[in-house]
C-alpha cells in the first residue's frame, strides 16, 4: 500500500514541470551573460588589453597600476564617504519619515507621493536639477545673497574639499523616499497588539521603537540596506550630471573610472581590473546578506 502511494506521488523533479521548462531561457541567459560576462571580465583583468581584448597575461600589473593611480584612490575615498553618509542618513531620515507617516496623519497619500516622487526621476535629471540649485550664480547662494546676506557662501560643487557632499545631497533627495516606503511597509506589518501592550505598560514611544519595533523589522532593514548599498556602488549618473568628476578629480567615483578607461582611454585591461574590484565590493555586501537571510532559515 505504501509502495502504491509513493508511486502515485510525482517526483520532486517533475513538480511544476511547465514552470521549470519556461524558466530555462532565463537560467541560460543568467549563466551565459551574467556569469559568463563576469568570468570573462575577471580573466581579462589580468591581461594587457588596450583597444581590443587580448589574452596577453601580465599578472597583477593592472591592479598595481590601479592602486598606484591617485584618481582611483580618490574615487574609492569618495565612494566611502558617500556610501557611509548615504547609508546613515537614508536609514535615519527614511525611518523618521516612515514613523511619522505611520501615525495615520491626514493627507497621507499626498505626502507619500511627494516624498516618493524624486525616485521616479532619472539620476541624470536629478543631477541637473541639483546642479542648478547649487549653482552659486542663480541657486541657493544667489537667492540668500539677494535677501541681504552678502557674505553667504554655499557652492559645494565648486569646492574640491566638499564637492562629494553636494552630490550626497542630491542622492539623499532622490533615494530617501524609497527607503521611507520600504520601512513604512515594515511598520504596517507590526501587530497592533504590540503597540497596545506597550501603552498599557507605560513604555515611552521612543523605547518601543528602539527596543521592540526596530529589532522586529530586521529583515526589512537588511533588504533596504542591500538596495541602498547596490545603488551606492553603481554611483555614476549623479556625478556625471553634476560635476563630470570635477573640480579636477575631486568627485571621481569607481563607476566613472571604469567607463573612462574602457571607452575613452581605450585601456580595457585597466577598466576590467577596476570592474573586478567593484565586483568584489558587491560580493562583500551580497554574501553576508545572503547568509543572514537564507543561512539562518536553513539552520532553523
Amino acid at each position: 500500500m505504501a509502495t502504491r502511494v509513493h508511486a502515485g506521488r510525482p517526483s520532486k523533479l517533475f513538480r511544476n514541470l511547465n514552470a521549470k521548462i519556461a524558466s530555462i531561457p532565463m537560467i541560460l541567459t543568467a549563466l551565459v551573460i551574467f556569469l559568463g560576462g563576469t568570468i570573462w571580465t575577471v580573466v581579462y583583468s589580468f591581461t594587457n588589453s588596450k583597444l581590443l581584448p587580448r589574452l596577453k597575461f601580465v599578472g597583477l600589473d593592472q591592479y598595481d597600476r590601479l592602486w598606484d593611480s591617485p584618481r582611483w584612490v580618490m574615487s574609492i575615498s569618495n565612494l566611502a564617504i558617500y556610501g557611509i553618509l548615504s547609508l546613515i542618513f537614508s536609514l535615519v531620515i527614511g525611518f523618521l519619515l516612515a514613523a511619522l507617516m505611520d501615525q495615520k496623519i491626514r493627507f497621507e497619500n499626498a505626502f507619500r507621493t511627494i516624498f516618493l516622487y524624486p525616485f521616479a526621476l532619472s539620476f541624470i535629471v536629478t543631477g541637473l536639477v541639483w546642479q542648478w540649485i547649487l549653482n552659486p550664480d542663480f541657486g541657493v547662494q544667489s537667492i540668500v545673497r539677494s535677501l541681504g546676506w552678502e557674505t553667504f557662501v554655499f557652492n559645494p560643487l565648486y569646492n574640491s574639499d566638499i564637492v562629494i557632499y553636494g552630490i550626497l545631497i542630491a542622492g539623499l533627495w532622490q533615494g530617501t523616499g524609497l527607503v521611507m516606503c520600504l520601512l513604512l511597509a515594515g511598520l504596517r506589518g507590526i501587530d497592533e497588539d504590540i503597540w497596545k501592550a506597550s501603552r498599557v505598560d507605560g513604555i515611552p514611544m521612543w523605547k518601543t521603537y528602539l527596543f521592540i519595533i526596530i529589532p522586529m523589522m530586521r529583515p526589512v532593514f537588511i533588504t533596504t540596506l542591500v538596495i541602498i548599498t547596490s545603488g551606492i556602488v553603481r554611483l555614476y549618473d549623479l556625478v556625471v550630471a553634476q560635476t563630470s568628476g570635477g573640480p579636477g578629480i575631486a568627485s571621481e567615483v569607481p563607476a566613472k573610472y571604469v567607463y573612462d578607461y574602457m571607452f575613452q582611454a581605450q585601456n580595457l585591461g585597466q577598466g576590467f581590473a577596476a570592474s573586478t574590484m567593484m565586483l568584489l565590493t558587491v560580493a562583500i555586501v551580497i554574501i553576508p546578506w545572503a547568509y543572514l537571510e537564507f543561512g539562518g532559515k536553513k539552520r532553523g
